[in-house]
Order: structure tokens, then C-alpha cells, then sequence
């Protein structure tokens, strides 16, 4: 086995399976700059190594994300003293994001428990969805005044249809591992201690399959599917930088903090 420990990743390889744990559980495996530049990091590992035939992504802990770190503060500020979101999402979140979908390996998200915002977009990048019964999913982007990012804007409507993906990204309510599963957002539930020997038997299986036709089935899927993903991501920076200015995210942000429902003006 061999085992890589980054600041806020580990990852694990072992019997032709790469195991990447988001491992900030003190803060719900929030995302911070080092978390999606650790992910990155080990993600291209795991897909550089001829080995490694299958990958799972996790969280350590109850959480397997609750999406950016709002309480680490607003992280970089552009030259009109405003959060940069762009250059985040840019340079960091959506090259993940984009490796998650075109790297020519089977990608399994295991979701341990909530998955929220940026969190839940990483696991709808995924190929498989894998859920223990008690985790939930949560585009909250809308409760904070923005609109989505992480290639949700094609990755949910890709899974679920137009209908349902307006639904759950407009409301901005938690969707129940079951609910999931019906809806056809993931592909699997099962009880929450049989999360991990569900996933290692899957990722076995997949590891011990033909790459190549693993490879090949992803891309021409992707053809189909998400031929417009590079312009969706860039289209997701720029409008986040915009709600990123805006006085809504601000109250958004600051209403979260605050614990108490937010008083959105359109400002």
C-alpha cells in the first residue's frame, strides 16, 4: 500500500484502487485553497500512476463535504477589494472538477455524509455516486446569494433532467440519500457502516476490469453528455465573480454567520 499524506488529503493506494479522504473533519471537510489544491494534487497522482485503476473520493469523519469554508473568511480579494472567486475557481476548483470528469479512470464518490455546495458538485462529477443512508446533498449556492459552480450547471441537469435540476438548485433544500437514489441523482444506498466495504468491493471490481474500455465508455459519454463542459466551467467563474460583488452574497454570507434567514434586495 501507498500512502500520501498531503496538509488536508490522504491518499491511499492499494490493490490497484486510489482512495483520496478529504481530511479537514474538525470543519466538515470544508473547502479551503489548500483542500482543493491538496485533491488536485492527489488526484493527479492517482491518475498519472499506470497502477491505479479505479478512484474513490471521501471524507474523514460525518461529513463528506459542507462545501467552501465561509468561516475561514472571504479568502482573496481582487484589486476593488471585492472576493475573487474567479481565480479560485479558475486555477484550483474547476481544474479538479474537470480532472474528475475526463480522467481516463472509473471515479467513485463515496459520500460518507453531507454533501454541500462545492462538495456536492464533486460528487455529482463523479461516475459513481455511492451514498450511506444518513448523507444528504445540498446545492446551497442560492442560500448565499449565488449561482452555481463546480460544473453542477451541467453535471445535475446531465443526471436528473431539467425539471428536477431547477428544483433542487433554485430551492437550495437538502436531498436525503433515498431521495437521491429515486430521483436518480446517485446510483447507490446503503447503511452507513456498509459504506466503505460497498465501495472497496465496487472499486475492486472496476480495478480488476478492462481499462481500456473503462476509458473509452467515459469518453464518448462525456462526448455525448459534456461536450460543453470547459465553456459551462468558465461561464460558472464569470457569473460567480459577478454574484461574488454583489450585496446579496454579502447579507447571504453574513446571515449564514449569523445563523438567521437572510434578507435578499437584489443589490
Amino acid at each position: 500500500m501507498t500512502i500520501v499524506d498531503l496538509e488536508t488529503v490522504k491518499l491511499e493506494i492499494d490493490s490497484g484502487v486510489a482512495r483520496i479522504v478529504l481530511n479537514r473533519p474538525e470543519a466538515l471537510n470544508a473547502w479551503t485553497r489548500q483542500l482543493g489544491e491538496d485533491m488536485l494534487s492527489a488526484l493527479n497522482k492517482a491518475g498519472g500512476e499506470p497502477e491505479v485503476r479505479a478512484i474513490v473520493f471521501t471524507g474523514e469523519g460525518r461529513a463528506f463535504s459542507s462545501g467552501a469554508d465561509l468561516k475561514a473568511g472571504a479568502g482573496e480579494l481582487g484589486t476593488n477589494g471585492k472576493p475573487d472567486v474567479r481565480t479560485r475557481l479558475q486555477t484550483v476548483y474547476h481544474p479538479l472538477i474537470r480532472g474528475v470528469r475526463t480522467v481516463p479512470k472509473p471515479v467513485i464518490a463515496a459520500v460518507n455524509g453531507p454533501a454541500v455546495g462545492v462538495g456536492c458538485s464533486l460528487a455529482l462529477a463523479a461516475d459513481l455516486i455511492v451514498a450511506a443512508e444518513s448523507a444528504y446533498f445540498l446545492l446551497a449556492f442560492v442560500n448565499i446569494g449565488l449561482g452555481l459552480d463546480g460544473g453542477a450547471s451541467l453535471t445535475l441537469p446531465a443526471r436528473i433532467g431539467h425539471a428536477r435540476a431547477f428544483e433542487i438548485a433554485y430551492l437550495g433544500e437538502r436531498i436525503a440519500a433515498p431521495q437521491a437514489l429515486e430521483w436518480g441523482l446517485i446510483n447507490r444506498v446503503v447503511a452507513d457502516d456498509e459504506l466503505d466495504e460497498t465501495v472497496a468491493a465496487l472499486a475492486q471490481r472496476l480495478a480488476s476490469g478492462p481499462p481500456g474500455s473503462y476509458a473509452n465508455i467515459k469518453r464518448t459519454i462525456n462526448h455525448r453528455l459534456y461536450a460543453q463542459f470547459e465553456d459551462v466551467l468558465d461561464l460558472e467563474a464569470e457569473l460567480q465573480q459577478e454574484r461574488a460583488e454583489s450585496g446579496d452574497f454579502m447579507e447571504g454570507v453574513l446571515a449564514f454567520m449569523q445563523k438567521r434567514p437572510a434578507n435578499f434586495t437584489g443589490s
